[in-house]
């Protein structure tokens, strides 16, 4: 997330939802008791099972708002992951979209009660990401301090991400260098939403900077204390991917894997832009 841009043109996400916005994610996991603890420890979520009917999943709260979901991988070879969902009007056009700009669908659309209707697919690299359509759940109550506050896309095919998210959800993207001659990084928003929609970005890698070659989406989690997350995180069992870093103009961010492995960022956001 190390840009040029100056602190005023910075923006996190917030929960004033629209199409292509991000508006809620879940952490599939085989351990959901110890993904609870581990949550809880670091960053303060209280674990809320949905009921008995809801076969084991349930909902991360903050303060009594929801920040996430938490349930069991049920399918065979899955490995612990976050899913970052993307807010549509039309969960069975987008698959259609999807599809036709070169992504697969891993689930077709399906309703969750009155409460939404969701679907998941796999973008032409393969990063997983998925599309939840409001129903009477309008989304997460909370983002920013505490909750998701940004969404990175790490890929090794930043342009033709930037074509296929155009294509389905709309996105509009912004080419920024990096510091130092780096590269460039690319931030996403809102149809029409400019700098002041951001809501994410994307990364150009190469497979050797992936794990295990693989390009996935890795959710930020606005911290207070990034140096205290990281120490958490390291004593319950995480592994330190990129140590607490200052960002100018962003914030300290680090990079970090849960004790199943799921990749998660955190980031203590810079006084001047929080």
């Amino acid at each position: 997330m190390s840009t040029t841009t100056s602190p005023e043109d910075r923006t996190m996400l917030t929960n004033d939802y629209v199409p292509g916005a991000p508006n809620w994610l879940d952490l599939g996991s085989r351990d959901v008791e110890g993904a609870a603890a581990f949550y809880r420890a670091l960053l303060g979520w209280e674990f809320r099972p949905a009921g008995p009917d809801a076969g084991g999943y349930g909902t991360f709260e903050l303060d009594g708002q929801s920040v996430a979901g938490l349930g069991p991988i049920t399918d065979e070879g899955a490995t612990p992951a976050w899913t970052l969902y993307f807010e549509t009007a039309d969960a069975d056009a987008t698959s259609k979209a999807v599809e036709e700009a070169g992504g697969t669908v891993r689930f077709a659309p399906f309703d969750i009660g009155e409460q939404g209707r969701i679907a998941g697919y796999c973008d032409p690299s393969g990063a997983e990401f998925a599309v939840y359509q409001p129903g009477t759940v309008r989304g997460l109550d909370r983002t920013g301090a505490g909750a998701l506050c940004w969404a990175e896309l790490y890929t090794t095919d930043a342009e033709r991400a930037k074509r296929f998210y155009a294509t389905v959800l709309d996105w509009d993207a912004v080419d920024m260098p990096l510091a130092g001659d780096a590269g460039v990084y690319t931030v996403v928003s809102r149809p029409g939403g400019g700098q002041a929609g951001s809501h994410g970005g994307i990364m150009q890698l190469t497979a050797e900077q992936l794990p295990e070659g693989l390009c996935y989406w890795q959710p930020y989690f606005g911290v207070a204390d990034a140096d205290g997350v990281v120490a958490a995180a390291s004593s319950h069992g995480a592994t330190l991917l990129m140590p607490s870093t200052h960002v100018d103009g962003i914030g300290r961010i680090a990079l970090l894997r849960d004790p199943e492995g799921a990749f998660f960022a955190v980031l203590q956001p810079d006084p001047r832009t929080a």
